[in-house]
């Protein structure tokens, strides 16, 4: 429900409005190096207000680190963060309590929690609760950089790790996770695409591309927990996510299969293409993953629409006021790397490639 993840374990919490938001992070391992630092530069990437085209709401988005760290090592024990929601504008919710948005989940909210639920800036369902997820993604960034390939040794590397049946550990490239925008509106250029809806007076949106390089053969189960599954049921998390692919996606279907298929070059798994995005029956096969999302346009529009008034049983015209991100996918690329480096720190966790921390 708000848990996600089986040794890395997340658990978000908090609404857009209310005191915080927040998330607890489990099965972190022991010693890994960690301060506030450390997070700053990721949440300062997800901020709005600071670019053409994102919401003036500006928050500090500090990290208040509650518990799991001691002497700026992670001690084994769950992590808490809290990011404190100090500028708010509930009121501009309170006017349209009446009138559902369209795009938004208010009127299924409404439905499911009975009308309990906090509907300010859309609440437990906000946009907001993503600082949460790149703070996560931090953490889960700096475990990437701790992996290690296992070659036949009997000498002990003298950093880290798990030895097991005389196998050494043996440094390797860290792991990169990089997000970037492909287009907004249709347009490669971003500042084009921004302008359409601007002239529209209306929102837009976007596609994202993530790579990863640095990753091992074979992460990843067939079937339910293929590495595109695990990957799909956390990027669906992020609001707003209408679609993804890997690899070459939906222009597969349009290609013959010895035009798709890869042609492996060497024993590590190379291959002379990538149509598959670095992804083979459900594992990583060694090559750079690549996938892609689509952002829907931000359901927030000053352009007039017509909704249900589930007081008066009747539909009205309706403006959406307050604070807006004209285009919610120009902060999505953090927020992309922070899930895609989650799935991968679990993943890797479970094939044990991330060692114990030691000094």
């Amino acid at each position: 429900m708000n848990s996600f993840g089986k040794i890395f374990r997340l658990s978000i919490f908090g609404e857009s409005h209310g005191e915080s938001a927040g998330i607890v992070v489990d099965g972190c391992p022991a010693g890994l190096p960690l301060t506030v630092d450390d997070f700053l530069p990721d949440l300062e990437r997800r901020k709005g207000g600071k670019q053409k085209g994102t919401t003036p709401r500006q928050e500090e988005d500090l990290p208040i680190i509650k518990s799991g760290l001691f002497n700026n090592r992670a001690t084994g024990a769950p992590i808490t963060i809290l990011f404190e929601n100090k500028n708010t504008r509930s009121a501009d919710y309170d006017k349209q309590r009446a009138v559902p948005r369209p795009g938004h989940a208010d009127f299924v909210a409404h439905e499911k929690f009975g009308g309990f639920e906090d509907y300010r800036g859309s609440g437990h369902f906000s946009g907001r609760l993503t600082v949460a997820i790149v703070a996560a993604g931090v953490i889960a960034k700096k475990l990437l950089a701790q992996v290690q390939r296992f070659s036949n040794a009997e000498e002990e590397e003298e950093s880290v790790a798990w030895i097991q049946g005389g196998l050494k550990a043996e440094s390797i490239e860290g792991i990169r996770v990089q997000a970037t925008i492909l287009e907004i509106g249709g347009e490669t250029d971003v500042e084009k695409g921004l302008q359409k809806a601007i002239d529209a007076k209306d929102t837009i949106g976007g596609i994202i591309e993530c790579r990863v390089s640095g990753l091992p053969v074979g992460l990843g189960e067939p079937f339910f927990d293929s590495v595109e599954s695990v990957l799909s049921h956390a990027v669906f998390a992020i609001p707003a996510v209408r679609g993804n692919e890997f690899g070459t996606g939906m222009a597969a279907a349009r290609m013959f299969g010895s035009e798709h298929n890869d042609a492996i070059e060497n024993k590590e798994g190379r291959t002379s293409t990538n149509h598959a995005g670095g992804v083979v029956g459900g594992l990583t096969n060694g090559n750079e993953l690549v996938f892609r999302i689509a952002i829907k346009p931000t359901s927030s529009t000053p352009k007039q629409q017509t909704t249900l008034n589930w007081e008066s049983g009747h539909m009205e015209t309706v403006s959406v006021k307050g604070r807006h991100d004209l285009c919610i996918a120009l902060r999505v690329p953090v927020i992309l790397e922070a899930v895609t480096a989650i799935v991968l720190a679990d993943l890797l966790l479970l094939e044990q490639h991330i060692p114990r921390i030691i000094n």
